[in-house]
């Protein structure tokens, strides 16, 4: 074996990648029930529309020629005035196209805005837990992951401050809507607070809301974005889970300056997300059919995390906790102290159901959440919940026993 001289970098991230990748292994296995994904559900995918979008549209008359051509780096137009219009604006959040850059999935904003605001050694603020694939893309970049406290009202704002004050951070990350993986809200008083934060300490608040869109329980509250009054927050989102994660679309709003900047490490990148994906999604908009895909997503959602909630109270360990989410696709279970989440997901596995083990969420905080796991409802058809919420609450339930 050639002693092949790696960069530093593959050694920072190792760790996390393991997680990462493990994240993957048990969604493919069709006879393991997996809570473990962050996948749609199948049936939230829209097949037919857009194969009739497609049959329509790639032709040399239609948009078939600036589908298969190169594109702009910003995007296409029409996909970028459809997120201002139709899903920023609503929210209350009003800038131009001209403030958007269409990414490719909503992963490659995190990757892009890193490339252009993170030195080796720069501090992120995170909450603790948080979503392991963006603490991967942080620990790439060889940035230091400084975990803050939350509560059932989403990350603790005094403790941010404090947090600022000491670390001197160059960007805080927060999952403000349906949080990956606790399933937990930003409070609208501390989204306000937050964006104040940013323009007092001159650092960058990345808003990373991707299951914002997928609320089944609940009153809509106001993104960052729109506090923000000096251009401090950054808002990143995605069309993964309210279009199709396999078009790997994603999009990111910002002052017009980082924009640009973005838009060079974009060309320097991969020149410009897929235009296929892009045409095909602008139609999709364009042909008015989200208004009712989006009432059949939240629909699908709402009762499969009934479904997950009710056999969780009823088939897991006496003591067993878990947050009760209004949208998304997680729950967050704290298991009785005796159980071990990392040891016991092996044997789970081994009897066909799998969870995502607590402890990878908590960025620089060794020894925490030991006794948590990520559930996910969204790719689980009900039935299904319930068998693997059995099964798996046998087998914690004998843990617990000791």
């Amino acid at each position: 074996m050639a002693d092949f001289k790696y960069s530093q970098r593959i050694h920072d991230m190792q760790k996390t990648a393991d997680i990462v990748q493990g994240l993957f292994g048990s969604m493919t296995d069709p006879e393991i029930i997996s809570f473990g994904g962050g996948a749609p559900a199948k049936e939230a995918l829209p097949i037919d529309q857009i194969r009739e979008i497609a049959n329509d549209v790639l032709t040399v008359n239609g948009r078939g020629v600036e589908a298969l051509q190169y594109g702009k780096p910003l995007g296409a137009q029409d996909l970028r005035e459809i997120v201002a219009k139709d899903l920023l604006a609503p929210k209350g959040v009003n800038v131009s196209p001209d403030n958007i850059l269409i990414t490719a999935g909503g992963l490659e904003s995190m990757n892009l805005l890193c490339q252009v605001f993170i030195n080796p050694g720069d501090v992120i603020l995170v909450e603790s837990p948080t979503f392991v694939h963006c603490v991967e893309i942080f620990e790439m970049f060889q940035a230091k992951c400084v975990p803050v406290d939350m509560d059932e009202n989403g990350m603790d704002i005094e403790d941010c401050e404090k947090k600022i004050k000491k670390f001197k951070p160059k960007m805080v990350y927060v999952i403000p809507t349906f949080q990956n993986p606790t399933g937990i809200t930003l409070s609208q008083e501390r989204r306000e607070r937050l964006a104040a934060l940013g323009d007092k300490y001159d650092v960058i608040i990345l808003e990373d809301d991707p299951y914002r869109d997928i609320r089944f329980n609940g009153k809509d509250l106001t993104p960052i974005k729109a506090f923000d009054q000096t251009g401090h927050t950054v808002l990143a989102n995605s069309f993964s889970k309210i279009f199709s994660p396999g078009s790997r679309l994603g999009y990111c709003v910002a002052e017009k300056e980082i924009i640009n900047h973005l838009c060079d490490i974009k060309t320097a990148t991969n020149s410009h997300t897929g235009m296929i994906s892009e045409v095909l999604c602008a139609e999709f908009f364009k042909r008015g059919y989200y208004p009712e895909h989006h009432r059949k997503i939240t629909s699908i959602y709402r009762e499969r995390c009934g479904v997950m909630m009710e056999c969780i109270d009823k088939y897991f360990p006496a003591g067993t906790k878990h947050t009760i989410p209004d949208g998304g696709l997680f729950t967050w279970v704290e298991l009785p102290e005796s159980i071990n989440t990392t040891e016991a997901l092996p044997i789970c596995v081994e009897n066909k159901v799998a969870y995502v083990a607590g402890e990878g969420f908590y960025a620089g905080s060794p020894g925490m959440g030991t006794n948590c796991m990520r559930m996910s409802y969204g790719a689980v058809e009900p039935a299904r919940i319930k068998i693997g919420c059995e099964r798996l609450g046998k087998i914690l339930c004998e843990m617990a026993e000791g």
